[in-house]
């Protein structure tokens, strides 16, 4: 196996690991062990645990904040903008889970100046969100409810999505997202 291959595998394996068990639960012998390789083998193509979590979280959090960069900078309405946010946490979700449950769930365990770089992007992510719902309000096509309920209720449940898809997987991608959309957008969405 070349070795880019083999450090992909590495980070895919790791990812499924942290995802599964946890990043304090998962040790280099462990995922030696998945791999099928020698715990001293690992350190020819990564120097730590620590690289591993940072990348496979750096990694999704750059897409999201890519995704959202996008779509808060196009001339869609409102409406598409929130609809265009569902269908990147929903992608994310069926093509990264298990970078996606590290990134949720073992995000605290990053170091400097990692953890800086994630908590910026993650604050201006968030941001950005808020943004699109007061500009939805403004222009009367998303009610005038509390921004920052609206922004919890919403990121909550598309943030903690991969922990039901990773019981439910196999479900259509574009069913997901409409009924998503629907779900989470009906109330606050203006007729």
């Amino acid at each position: 196996m070349k070795g880019e291959d083999r450090k992909e595998e590495i980070f895919e394996t790791a990812a499924q690991l942290f995802g599964e068990r946890g990043y304090n639960a998962v040790s280099m012998r462990d995922l030696a062990e998945a791999l099928g390789i020698k715990a001293a083998s690992l350190y020819n193509h990564i120097s730590s645990k620590q690289e591993l979590l940072s990348t496979i979280i750096i990694s999704v959090a750059e897409t999201f904040t890519e995704g959202m960069n996008k779509i808060i900078s196009s001339r869609k309405s409102v409406v598409e903008k929130l609809d265009d946010v569902i269908e990147l946490h929903v992608r994310i979700t069926i093509e990264s889970s298990s970078a996606l449950a590290s990134l949720n769930n073992d995000w605290r365990h990053l170091k400097e100046p990692d953890l800086s770089y994630f908590l910026d992007m993650r604050e201006s992510y968030e941001e950005n969100f808020r943004k699109i719902l007061k500009a939805g309000v403004k222009k009367k096509e998303v009610k005038k409810l509390n921004i920052e309920v609206m922004l919890f209720t919403i990121l909550t449940s598309l943030r903690t999505l991969n922990q039901w898809y990773s019981k439910k997987q196999g479900v259509d991608q574009a069913e997901l997202s409409a009924q998503m959309k629907q779900l989470l957008l009906h109330g606050i969405i203006l007729d």
